[in-house]
């Protein structure tokens, strides 16, 4: 039977600021990427996604990013592996203590935004974020972009790995996605994201900006809850994938 994990960046909201609609969303995926208080989220918003994750279900995971609250962790910075490994180890830390007051585990790690590209393409970036799990917690699963450096390295620190792919982004030739400042970089129509994301899943294929079909490994999918569009857009991949005999469920019970 085809397996695929549903994810979602959660825990985004910021003292009287709120983003994304978490409540909503939770219901329909099935692991959660909660921000740690670098990029996005605070101590409070941190404490209580853990509690709507753990009655929802859903897998736990830690999404560290850049000291960086105003670019919402979305600007590059130029910083060393040593810098990279202590970043992603301090907020992994911050998230543990949270889920460990509610009796639960963590259960990946993904990076997010200018940490997540940089270190897809960058090898040395790539090994410092598989060290910095690695060195907490080996059992914690690596989710990266598919086929990325990120996956790579931490399939050669010894971590289980996840790979992957976007319901609602284009791919360039390489497996990369095409930059959002690219006309056609984020696709909007709802039923043309379905069917790529069931071909990457039962095919393990995805077409290309230029049309190429390049091959592609579905571990987990990325959807975005941070409106009420995108919220029906989620119920709608997990149904359909559901309606191709895929069973939607969390990482941990199907990465190896």
């Amino acid at each position: 039977m085809y397996k695929v994990d549903l994810n979602s960046d959660l825990g985004e909201s910021f003292g009287n600021y709120k983003i994304g609609l978490d409540e909503e969303v939770i219901r329909y995926v099935t692991s959660a990427n909660i921000a740690c208080g670098w990029h996005a989220g605070d101590p409070l918003v941190m404490e209580n996604t853990i509690k709507i994750a753990k009655e929802q279900g859903v897998g736990i995971g830690a999404h560290p990013g850049f000291p960086d609250l105003m670019g919402f962790g979305r600007r590059n910075i130029s910083v060393s592996p040593d810098e990279v490994k202590a970043y992603v180890k301090y907020q992994l830390g911050a998230l543990m203590a949270f889920a460990k007051s509610k009796g639960e585990k963590i259960q990946h790690v993904k990076p997010h935004g200018a940490m997540y590209n940089m270190a897809a393409k960058d090898k040395a970036l790539a090994k410092a974020i598989a060290e910095a799990v690695y060195e907490v917690d080996e059992n914690i699963i690596l989710m990266g972009l598919a086929n990325s450096e990120m996956i790579k390295s931490g399939k050669e620190i010894g971590l289980k790995v996840a790979n992957e792919v976007f319901a609602d982004r284009a791919y360039n030739p390489d497996g990369t996605l095409v930059s959002r400042k690219l006309e056609g970089a984020v696709i909007h129509d709802a039923e043309v994201a379905i069917a790529r994301v069931v071909k990457m899943v039962k095919e393990g294929k995805v077409t290309a900006i230029n049309g190429e079909e390049i091959e592609i490994n579905a571990d987990s999918i990325c959807v975005h809850g941070d409106n009420e569009r995108a919220v029906e857009f989620v119920k709608k991949i997990r149904s359909s994938l559901e309606k191709e005999g895929v069973k939607v469920t969390a990482i941990s019970n199907f990465i190896e």
